[in-house]
Formats: structure tokens, sequence, C-alpha cells
């Protein structure tokens, strides 16, 4: 199993750059930054630095979308990266949550995310696209050149478009029986367009918090540290029950259920211990969503998600044990479950 170390791109960047570079010294092999350019810094200026600095790790965000940047751009940017560093980058996709909404705009259709996706694979590689009339092509792109794009999704919709078009599927949550839910979904449709279901790296990103022990007070903090993520997750949800409903059977009842005390969401604190806006989300699904506890549970649940066909897992570090959970990892966890 691969790992990754997912980072907002809170300033200073110097400090994105330093614990990416510490995550590749303990075994990481994928560094992703969250994509939002009101809430965040700009993370392909970031990720030039993060390529600079690292000799391994691929980089790349966690997730763009179609609308921020013009398709052209994005793949120029992604091009640009892996003419300097050597195909070191991989496109993660999505309709754009947080990045559209504190823009003004609506989250992109999956239309537009299956055009973009053609697009910028596309260019980055060296090939022609056709920009809605205009056919294009990078002359400086040199052979060899590659860039996955890899799509995160929930809903039935997404799902079966990342299985017929994507190069990886990322999954934000780490709960058993939705990643074997949505992975078979996502694998049933690469089969159905008549591609290779082994060709779908599936990536499933989640917070991660060791303790030192199972004691109620260490997990408590766990808990809280990580309950932001249930929010984050909840924002996605409840997209997908205003669009299927919540008793159809077109959306897990293990994902629509604990959103029904949802109240609202305020971006500003959006992907933040701490939230306020995220006090609705019970333990329960902490528990189910986020990796907690000592550094044996932790290796129970990648073993039990390797097994689903989980080919990589992203640890989302944002609370207060960034490089303790880095190291713990590095030493113990992925030592154990790659061994």
């Amino acid at each position: 199993m691969d790992f990754g170390l997912v980072l907002q791109t809170d300033p200073p960047a110097s400090r994105v750059v330093s614990l990416m570079k510490r995550a590749e010294r303990n075994g990481f092999r994928y560094g992703w930054t969250f994509d939002s350019a009101v809430l965040w810094q700009e993370p392909f200026v970031i990720h030039s630095q993060i390529l600079a600095q690292t000799r391994r790790l691929t980089v790349g965000p966690m997730v763009t979308n179609p609308s921020t940047r013009t398709w052209e751009v994005t793949a120029s940017t992604f091009a640009t990266l892996n003419d300097m560093f050597g195909n070191r980058t991989v496109c993660g996709i999505g309709r754009g949550d947080s990045a559209m909404r504190v823009a003004g705009r609506r989250p992109d259709t999956l239309a537009r995310i299956s055009g973009a996706m053609k697009v910028i694979r596309a260019l980055a590689r060296g090939d022609e696209a056709d920009l809605g009339g205009t056919v294009v092509r990078f002359p400086w792109v040199r052979p060899g050149a590659a860039l996955p794009v890899w799509m995160a999704a929930y809903g039935p919709k997404a799902l079966k478009l990342t299985g017929e078009e994507a190069d990886g599927f990322i999954l934000q949550l780490a709960d058993l029986y939705l990643t074997e839910y949505m992975v078979k979904a996502v694998k049933d449709a690469a089969v159905a367009a008549g591609r290779d279901p082994a060709e779908v790296t599936i990536c499933v990103a989640a917070p991660a918090y060791v303790t030192e022990d199972d004691s109620p007070g260490a997990l408590a903090h766990a808990r809280e540290q990580c309950r932001w993520f249930g929010g984050m997750v909840g924002n996605h949800v409840a997209d997908l029950v205003a669009r299927y409903g919540d008793h159809t059977g077109m959306v897990p009842r293990e994902l629509t259920d604990y959103i029904e005390a949802r109240q609202g969401y305020d971006y500003a604190h959006h992907g933040r211990s701490g939230n306020p806006d995220t006090a609705f989300v019970p333990d329960a699904i902490v528990d189910r969503f986020c990796l907690i506890g000592p550094a044996e549970r932790h290796i129970e649940k990648l073993t039990a998600l390797r097994a689903l066909g989980v080919d990589q897992f992203a640890l989302y570090d944002m609370h207060d044990a960034q490089e303790a959970v880095i190291e713990a990892y590095g030493t113990t966890v992925i030592p154990a479950v790659n061994g």
C-alpha cells in the first residue's frame, strides 16, 4: 500500500514543504494539498517547491476542479512540473466544493469533469485536445510525458464516471463498509466500459491521529481533532441527498443518516480541527470515517482497507500532532502494513 500526506496550503508555505519532506523521509510516496484559491495559498506554486526539495514524492491537488482555471492552463501547469521534475505529479479532480462555493459559484457538473479529464490528460502528455472547437497541442511536451487523472466521487453517477474514465478513484472517508460499496461500484463501471478494473488506482483519504493508548481521554481528544472531517464529507452528502433523496436507495443510509442534524456550514472553518459547524458529527462517524487510536488500530484498519482493494491511504494531517503522526506512521504503521 502506498501512503500519501494531505495538507492545506496555509502560510507559511515553508511549513507545508517541511512537512512533505518529513513525510518522504518516513516512507510516504505521495504529497497532496487542498486547492481552494480563496481559502488557502496557490497550491501549484508550493508544489514546485515540494518537488524541488524531495526526490521521489509524487505531488498533486486533492482536489482541483474544472473551472477555477481553464483546462489548458491546468494541463500546462502539470506538464511544466513534469518536464522539470520527471513525471512526478498526479491530477486529483472533483466538482469543486469549497473552491467554487466561496467564490459564489456552484460546483461543477459531471459532464464538465469528464471533458476536463480528457483534455487535461491529453495535453499534459503531448497529444492534441479540442477546447470547444479549437484543437491545440503543447509543442514543448517531450516524449514520455504522462499525467494520471484521479477523480473524487461519492454519488452513483460520479462513481460510474470514475470507473469509466478516470485513472484513479479518490474516496474521502475510511469507513470499511462504504469503501467496499464504492470500490465495487467503480470497478463494476470499469468492467462495463470494457476497461481492466485493475487500471483504476484506489485511494482512500481520511484523517489519522495516533494516540499513546486507547484510554477514553486519549480517544476523546483524537475525535475532537478529527471531527471536522465528518462536516467536510457532510457537505458532499448534503448535495447527494438534495439530488437523490435520503431514502431512495441511491445513497447508502450509512452516509445520509448522520447529516440529519446538520444546520449549516461556514467555509471559513473548512478542514480545520475545532470547526464549530461540525458539532452534529457523532463520535461513531468519526471512528468510522477516520483512523484514530494506538498504532495497532491504524495497522488493523489499513490492512482491512488493503484487502478491499485500496492501493493508497492518503493521511489528512490537519490537527495538533502533525509531526508526531508522520513519525508514528514512518516508524511503526507503514513498516507493519507493508512488511
